[in-house]
């Protein structure tokens, strides 16, 4: 048996979720990066493996990049861990659609696992999470599935929050671009997985590409890329409602 994570984490937050997960888990894992621009890896897992999959929920979906980048890893009827990663606001039919994708590509979702971590465009928000709290929580979480897994052979079906048709997301409008202290460096278009950004002049950035994921902003050595700080103001108003009282984390799994 072995033990596979597979996640998208363009800001840290998901896959620092993952590992802290993956930790109790004294096997022999492999990770697999969903995050990496053209990513195009493929591969059929075991029945015998189990996986990981970690994603962060944009407005309460699944991102569109991690769908489609999901057709390339199959299950053989694997056992599956669904981890969707939120910024205190809410995940909506994230889980739901989650689920629903990968036993569309051959998995066994028998545990899902919804957590907390700072949103990655309003940084205010849950800006200390996953904590040590936190940690220790989906410790306990991991070794409760753990425990599923060696004492199991079946499973029920999986239950998890959510609505279909899914809620709907059109996107955000906050667009990174390079300010004045951009020096055309390149990192951010290297790193990011939609390659919105012109490797030729990376101030600049396609808005029909960029899905907000703010992973250019995360590894921009100069702190030189940045959203509108206005229109970022007047949203973090906004949500400040709905994202400052601390969500939990939540375990699910079904028992036959």
């Amino acid at each position: 048996m072995k033990l596979y994570g597979i996640y998208f984490s363009p800001t840290g937050g998901t896959k620092k979720v993952l590992d802290m997960l993956m930790n109790e888990w004294k096997i022999d894992a492999e990770l697999i990066d969903l995050t990496q621009p053209q990513f195009n890896q493929k591969k059929v897992l075991d029945r015998n493996d189990i996986c990981m999959i970690a994603i962060p929920s944009y407005g309460g979906r699944v991102p569109e990049i991690v769908i489609k980048r999901l057709t390339n890893i199959k299950g053989d009827h694997t056992r599956v861990i669904l981890i969707v990663v939120y910024g205190n606001r809410d995940y909506d039919d994230t889980l739901l659609e989650l689920k629903n994708t990968v036993k569309d590509n051959g998995f066994n979702p028998i545990a899902a696992i919804s957590a907390v971590a700072r949103h990655s465009i309003m940084n205010q928000f849950a800006s200390d999470r996953p904590n040590a709290i936190d940690q220790m929580e989906l410790q306990v979480f991991s070794r409760e599935i753990k425990n599923l897994v060696d004492t199991k052979e079946k499973y029920a079906e999986l239950k998890v929050p959510g609505n279909y048709p899914y809620r709907k997301y059109d996107g955000v409008p906050f667009k990174p671009k390079g300010n004045r202290l951009c020096n055309s460096c390149g990192v951010c278009a290297r790193s990011c997985p939609l390659q919105a950004i012109p490797l030729d002049n990376p101030k600049q950035v396609d808005k029909s590409k960029c899905i907000s994921c703010m992973r250019c902003v995360k590894v921009c050595p100069n702190q030189a890329r940045q959203v509108n700080l206005t229109l970022l103001k007047v949203a973090g108003k906004l949500m400040a409602k709905k994202c400052s009282l601390r969500k939990e984390n939540q375990l699910f799994f079904e028992m036959e």
